[in-house]
């Protein structure tokens, strides 16, 4: 626990420089090429229906597919990355997705697409999982909030990119290209990447004490930072409760970490609260954002004005992500997750009684920027925050597999509310998903703001008040 502490103190100290953004550029490019293959997929779909190469029925296989190896990818990187590390982790699961893709791209049928498809999903699920887990072991404290909100905002640009290079290059060149640039693009970046180093937490995390202080010694260097390197006191509960926190269930695999660990007795509180939230933002995203230009034309605009109005309500995507940028090192994860459900709620539950097209586009993006400040503060910050380094990615890994598969069933609920009460059905399901996660995350959920991963395990299977108490505590010293 000692060298865990040392490690990530040194680590929390330094300036903020180069370094750090050359290693967001890295794993973001990543992500991006990630991200950038899944939007893609509505382009691909369509030409080969209109070309004859696919029908509607393999079309929902290939969807169908896509879930199901991104849910694989997920699971699997949590037990790879922390077992064999993060570098190998994220190289591995870029690789599967760079060869595949470029395979796609050759791919002599649809049937063969949608194998391909299946392999690319498992490299996309992994991706997410172990970009900003990989990110949060790096970032100094004071930074990591807003790290994680620009490395979600530079993510979801790629839906604009995907979308008008499809425009450009589809009708005129064919399908294939698309997924030729995706994966020559994630080959670039594996290249690239094969200069990052290894996660010092990690490495101390699993005793390779030496190792893990030479990276930190290079990266000190990198950052130019001669601060003094005896280790700063690290916030936590109490020295002895950080002690029995490791002594008892964590330290005695602390370079292995069970899986077995996040149900137990002092984590099972933080499996609860990154399952919510994961769960909770991928139900409401793809409730709301993938279905909008279906409501809209159901409920009686044309396709060319339903169009017009859902460009003007995603516009709200980048917006959120810049609100929670804002406020990620200010307001905090926890009550960020809390106040932005809550003010959705409230959105949510004006949208069925507006009549106008402008107060439908006002509600929708205001919901949508709400919805991708839940993202920034959840998915890109909260939940890798919530574990212990031995465990953080195996526990977002379950976070994010729960929630992959809850994304398989949302189409079918969301489809049924409609049928059966209209819009408001709709929306009483996503009004109800946000107030279920404001209860437990503001019941369960860890503040995590500006504080060292290492206090924030410490405080693990502690109450909120005896973790202020030892906050304040460890202030006065």
């Amino acid at each position: 626990m000692q060298m865990d502490a040392s490690i990530g103190a040194r680590l929390d100290r330094l300036p903020l420089s180069g370094f750090h953004w050359r290693l967001l550029g890295l794993i973001a490019a990543g992500m991006y090429f990630d991200s950038f293959d899944i939007y893609i997929a509505g382009t691909v779909l369509a030409a080969m229906v209109h070309s004859g190469e696919s029908t509607l029925s393999l079309n929902a296989t290939f969807v169908s597919v896509t879930f199901i190896g991104m849910m694989t990818g997920a699971w699997l990187s949590g037990l790879l990355g922390d077992r064999f590390g993060r570098r190998f982790c994220y190289q591995f699961n870029l690789g599967i997705y760079g060869f595949a893709s470029v395979a796609a791209a050759l791919a002599p049928s649809i049937y063969w697409l949608i194998f391909f498809r299946l392999v690319m999903g498992v490299g996309m699920g992994a991706e997410i999982v172990v970009g900003y887990g990989t990110l949060s072991e790096f970032i100094p404290a004071d930074w990591r909030g807003r790290f994680g909100t620009i490395l979600n905002l530079i993510i979801n640009t790629s839906l604009f990119l995907s979308t008008f290079l499809g425009w450009l290059i589809v009708p005129h060149y064919g399908w294939r290209w698309m997924f030729a640039i995706a994966g020559c693009g994630a080959l670039v970046v594996w290249f690239l990447r094969k200069s990052m180093p290894e996660s010092p937490r990690w490495l101390a995390s699993r005793g390779r004490a030496d190792e893990a202080r030479q990276i930190v010694e290079r990266i000190e260097t990198a950052c130019g930072s001669t601060v003094n390197r005896k280790p700063r006191v690290i916030e936590s509960v109490t020295e002895s409760s950080a002690r029995e926190f490791y002594s008892s269930e964590t330290s005695e695999t602390s370079d292995s970490g069970r899986l077995g660990d996040l149900f137990s007795r002092r984590l099972l509180t933080r499996t609860i609260t990154a399952i919510t939230v994961l769960v909770a933002l991928f139900t409401v995203n793809y409730a709301f954002v993938s279905w909008i230009p279906t409501f809209l034309v159901k409920q009686g605009h044309s396709v060319s004005k339903s169009l017009g109005i859902t460009a003007l309500m995603f516009a709200g995507g980048p917006v959120g992500s810049l609100i929670a940028f804002a406020l990620a090192e200010h307001l905090g994860r926890k009550w960020g997750i809390v106040l932005f459900s809550l003010v959705c709620v409230g959105f949510g539950i004006a949208y069925p009684f507006a009549q106008s097209a402008v107060a439908i586009t006002a509600l929708g993006f205001a919901i949508t920027c709400c919805i991708y400040v839940l993202s920034s503060f959840s998915v890109a910050t909260y939940v890798p925050e919530l574990f212990p380094t031995e465990l953080r990615l195996r526990g977002s890994g379950l976070a994010n597999t729960a929630g992959r598969a809850v994304s398989i069933v949302v189409p079918y609920a969301v489809a049924s509310a409609f049928m059966r009460f209209g819009i408001a059905g709709v929306l009483t399901l996503i009004v109800g998903t946000l107030l279920v996660q404001a209860l437990i995350v503001g019941v369960l959920g860890a503040e995590t703001t500006q504080r060292s991963l290492e206090a924030i395990a410490a405080d693990a299977g502690v109450t909120s008040a005896e973790a202020q108490e030892g906050r304040a505590a460890a202030a006065m010293e």
